[in-house]
């Protein structure tokens, strides 16, 4: 389980938080049977043209949801987190896709070194406080990177289990509307979206990693378990960064 704390949230969008409840309702009931790009598709070009954005981890399965999304606009903002802790071969593979798929608006974000020189000036904090290193290389960035959007496409799956058991595909975030087009795919999906469109992989998902963040809080994991998150903050009471508790 995750400790929300109150310096962990954050609105910012253009709507209420009541006008963004009412508003997803609406597009769950417009749009909640669909998934992938007939889902992204009217979100970016209709409901939310210029005001929506998208974050990736560039991770292992980064690939399937950044080639839907450039199917519909390749110049749609990416937000990249980049924590200064992240390992070599993400940002290297980051550079390969954005080539391989054309992308042309990646957003890299990163902490803010001030508070990183007050907060954690060894770099060690990870060792001590997990959720408040998560919140000042992941979370305080992504709040700044969301300003001036009122939606954010993220790309969570049911089938990671935890928190993510019952994702609906559309909804609300505080003053912001969040929409999970994979929500509902299954491990096979994301196979397939590989396989079809010869995407490449991750470098590191060869080597026993199956869920890719930060160096320090990412282990390899036996490739049969079922639990794909299980290499993240293993043997943690944790199994999200906090990004998804902005709203």
């Amino acid at each position: 389980m995750n400790v929300m704390r109150e310096e962990d949230i954050v609105t910012g969008g253009s709507m209420s938080v009541e006008e963004a409840t009412d508003r997803a309702a609406r597009l769950m009931d417009q749009y909640g049977h669909l998934q992938g790009v007939s889902l992204i598709e009217p979100m970016v070009h209709e409901e939310f043209n210029g005001r929506i954005t998208m974050t990736s981890s560039f991770g292992t399965e980064a690939a399937a949801l950044l080639a839907l999304v450039a199917e519909v606009d390749r110049d749609l903002p990416v937000i990249f987190l980049d924590t200064r802790k992240l390992f070599g071969e993400t940002h290297t593979y980051r550079e390969k896709l954005v080539d391989h798929l054309g992308l042309t608006n990646i957003k890299i974000m990163r902490p803010d070194e001030e508070k990183l020189e007050a907060e954690d000036p060894n770099g060690m904090l990870f060792a001590s406080d997990v959720a408040k290193c998560c919140y000042l290389r992941k979370v305080e960035p992504l709040q700044r990177a969301l300003e001036g959007y009122d939606a954010w496409l993220t790309g969570r799956k049911r089938f990671h289990g935890g928190e993510r058991d019952a994702l609906p595909v559309i909804e609300p975030a505080g003053s912001r509307i969040k929409i999970n087009p994979l929500a509902g795919y299954k491990r096979e999906d994301i196979e397939d979206i590989f396989e079809h469109r010869a995407l490449p992989r991750h470098p590191l998902e060869a080597e026993g990693f199956l869920s890719i963040g930060c160096m320090p809080c990412t282990e390899r994991v036996d490739p049969n378990t079922t639990d794909v998150r299980a290499g993240r903050w293993a043997g943690q009471d944790k199994t999200e960064c906090g990004i998804h508790y902005i709203i």
